[in-house]
């Protein structure tokens, strides 16, 4: 019986054997099937790179130039009396818009009001002398055909006539400055514009001589951007002029942010030897207070608009050692390296000059993981909108 039982536990030994050798056998027959062993068809598979993509298309599109500006208010004025006196009264508050003609200090008049007063007096006093004089002027013209007075008292008394018409000229230019100095008390805002910091309090005595000033007024509304360009691109500038106003767009330094609307108003008449830039002015309404004297910005000079133009994401451009290129999404999935010929880049977008179809899908995004045949899986495939916001070149 053991002899049996050793020969019966043998024979299931070997069946299992043989099952897992047939099940063996049928797994390599699988896999020869396939053409590659199943490790090394995992080791071998094509990888899909997951990309963004977009489509060329046609757009218009601004181009700009840009420089860095600072912001001039249109007039600037500080405020100094014009008489000596004692400061009576701050008529503004600081920081106040104010219009031309406004009080803004009041220097003590009475001083003033004695001179004019005594101006006026004494015009008076000529001007009776003057009717006094006529009037013996024609007495002496009378007797004189009668010989009672002689030809010499009539030229005398004739110029004793003129003498005191001159005074009274004298007079009234003595009362015109007298009334002009009595003014000058009032010490009003010459234009329209926003008051700064208070320079003087009242009780102080002022002088004409002094150059210190009550107040600096400067117009914001409208203001001016004084800013710089490359002397190259004058000719563009001139161009523009030429063709009618050109616009002119502040944005912050960081260049994010509009500030406002302008339009250029002129090109300085010299370029800076040392730095090769010239000076451009541009005149804004500032209607919202976004511009501030003494303020940095960055000026965009709108030169003229490329129309119905195909544009690509500028995300797409890739540069290599035979210059620009992309990575083009064809058909089967797979990407083809495509160089281009590029014009101005605007806002994200780029003018494609050659290189390149309408529709095209252009790889946006991954392209550090691509080479030419690599299969892509495409997450977005938009066309491109030509929502161009700006081109900027920077000077």
């Amino acid at each position: 019986m053991n002899d049996l039982s050793k020969i019966r536990k043998h024979g299931w030994i070997g069946v299992l054997a043989l099952a897992a050798l047939l099940v063996f056998a049928w797994h390599a027959m699988v896999r020869t099937a396939q053409g590659l062993p199943a490790d090394a068809a995992a080791r071998n598979a094509v990888p899909t790179i997951a990309v963004d993509a977009a489509a060329a298309t046609h757009a218009d599109v601004p181009i700009y130039l840009q420089g860095l500006g600072t912001v001039q208010a249109f007039y600037t004025v500080t405020v100094t009396a014009r008489v000596d006196g004692e400061l009576q009264t701050i008529a503004f508050t600081e920081g106040q818009t104010v219009h031309k003609g406004d009080l803004l200090a009041q220097i003590d008049p009475r001083p003033n009001q004695a001179a004019y007063a005594q101006a006026l007096a004494t015009k008076v006093k000529d001007a009776a002398q003057l009717a006094n004089a006529k009037r013996d002027l024609e007495r002496y013209t009378i007797l004189q055909p009668q010989d009672l007075a002689s030809k010499q008292t009539v030229d005398t008394q004739r110029a004793a006539v003129d003498q005191l018409a001159a005074q009274l000229q004298v007079d009234q230019a003595v009362i015109d400055n007298a009334r002009t100095q009595l003014d000058y008390t009032r010490i009003a805002s010459p234009i329209n514009g926003r008051t700064g910091i208070r320079l003087i309090d009242p009780g102080n005595i002022v002088r004409a001589a002094a150059t210190t000033g009550c107040v600096v007024v400067t117009q914001v509304q409208p203001i001016a951007v004084i800013f710089t360009l490359p002397e190259e691109n004058l000719a563009a500038v001139s161009a523009a002029l030429s063709g009618g106003p050109v616009n002119v767009t502040t944005l912050s330094r960081d260049g994010r942010t509009v500030l406002d609307q302008g339009t250029l108003t002129l090109i300085d008449n010299e370029i800076d030897q040392a730095t090769g830039t010239a000076r451009l002015k541009a005149t804004f309404d500032n209607a919202h207070n976004t511009l501030w004297p003494g303020q940095y910005v960055n000026a965009r000079v709108l030169i003229r608009t490329d129309r119905d133009v195909l544009t690509m994401p500028t995300a797409a451009v890739q540069l290599g050692p035979d210059g620009p290129f992309t990575y083009v999404v064809k058909a089967d999935s797979t990407v083809e390296v495509r160089p281009l010929k590029l014009g101005d880049e605007s806002g994200g977008m780029t003018v494609v000059a050659a290189g390149l179809a309408l529709n095209e899908r252009v790889v946006t995004s991954n392209q550090y993981r691509l080479q030419a045949g690599t299969r892509v899986s495409v997450n977005t495939a938009e066309a491109c909108t030509g929502g161009v916001k700006a081109l900027s070149k920077s000077s």
